[in-house]
């Protein structure tokens, strides 16, 4: 009588009496009253009977399950219990899917703990919408553990082409979740979303993609009688816009500027860190003409210089554009008009490159010239902006 391969094909599909019948070498196929079938794989070990299960007939063929009654019989051989050691695979993997997190949770958990370090809401609101609208449909609800490469290209290939800049900022994101999910030990391994020496090799570079454009800016020849036609305006946003060609500020700078930051009498307006680009504060020095702007205005003004028509708000972000547009100066925008002063102070005028860098608030890039930087040129800053609200305001075409 054979010792192994008992069983036929057609006996296991044509038995339908309850029991277990034995193929040989420990495989069994077990009847149960219910008739369900499925592979018993039995065994002695340490004096002790033990039993595993192999899968049912309807996924486990005949020639399948002998074969994995074959794996047991070896493990036995090797000293391993086959079904502890089953048991402690299934341990593992339970271990890791309760260590790891879906992506998507994990994009929360980083945006939660970096918010109190960012500038302001709109930040985190930036992050949560472009991972929700090109991350999340592919990878959000994989375990991070498990995305990788394949994942990530899926994630950037559509839209490398097409939205250069957002897809290079999704990536930098995706990879900051990823080393924030290895830290905290969700995942192990590279990083999949890194570019340099992995996703440059796949992905073209952005300087071939991505055309450099620079803000629409106004010749400085041209801003004195342009300075007459914004004069001639109605409205806050006419006022505003002055403003920031006077101090050479940022539209967010100027929208938001509150009656507590400016010192008529020291012609100094000091700009919070929370409100600045480059996080630190920036004392912005006033020109004459810039304070006979605000005098007025500080004089009905309430928490903001440039109030909204409507609630306790300073105006939009869009309003001084707007006020362009039906100047008929499309071309232009308002932070063109930094690079207005930017070009005048380099080519009409002897000021070191440093002094306008800083009425700019613009980030040292180098480690070491930041070092020695620790002033901010303030007086020198003064004499640089009246010169230049002098020229702005000159009579006559320049």
């Amino acid at each position: 009588m054979r010792t192994l391969n008992r069983l036929t094909s057609l006996q296991v599909t044509r038995t339908k009496r309850p029991g277990v019948y034995s193929d040989g070498g420990g495989l069994y196929l077990q009847i149960t009253r219910t008739l369900c079938k499925s592979w018993l794989f039995r065994y002695m070990r340490q004096g002790k009977k033990r039993g595993m299960g192999l899968g049912p007939i309807h996924t486990i063929s005949l020639a399948e399950a002998r074969l994995l009654a074959l794996d047991c019989r070896r493990q036995l051989l090797g000293g391993v219990d086959p079904l502890d050691d089953k048991r402690a695979k299934e341990r593992a993997a339970k271990r890791e899917r309760t260590q790891s997190l879906p992506f998507r949770d994990c994009a929360s958990k980083y945006i939660e703990s970096h918010r109190e370090s960012w500038k302001n809401e709109k930040h985190a609101a930036q992050w949560e919408s472009t991972l929700s609208t090109y991350a999340h449909p592919i990878i959000g609800d994989m375990m991070v553990s498990e995305v990788d490469t394949h994942e990530i290209m899926k994630v950037l290939e559509p839209i490398w082409k097409g939205k250069t800049e957002t897809a290079s900022r999704v990536r930098g994101r995706i990879e900051s979740i990823l080393a924030w999910a290895s830290v905290n030990k969700y995942r192990s391994g590279e990083n999949p979303a890194r570019w340099k020496g992995h996703l440059d090799q796949l992905l073209a570079k952005r300087s071939r993609l991505q055309k450099v454009q620079h803000h629409a800016a106004l010749p400085y020849v041209e801003i004195s009688a342009f300075m007459r036609q914004v004069q001639a305006q109605e409205g806050m946003a006419a006022f505003a816009l002055q403003l920031a060609i006077l101090t050479a500020s940022r539209t967010n700078e100027v929208i938001g500027a509150r009656q507590s930051e400016i010192d008529l009498e020291s012609a100094v307006w000091t700009i919070p860190a929370e409100r600045m680009k480059a996080g630190r504060e920036h004392r912005v020095p006033l020109s004459n003409a810039a304070i006979d702007l605000l005098k007025p205005l500080l004089e009905a003004a309430g928490e903001y210089v440039f109030p909204a028509i409507k609630g306790n708000k300073h105006l939009s972000n869009m309003a001084m554009l707007q006020l362009l547009k039906r100047m008929g100066r499309s071309d232009l925008t308002v932070h063109g008009f930094r690079s207005t002063f930017k070009d005048w102070a380099r080519e009409t005028t002897d000021y070191p490159r440093e002094v306008s860098e800083a009425a700019l608030a613009h980030i040292i890039g180098d480690q070491t010239e930041a070092a020695y930087a620790r002033g901010d040129l303030f007086q020198k800053r003064t004499r640089l902006m009246q010169d230049w609200a002098d020229f702005v305001l000159a009579s006559g075409s320049q």
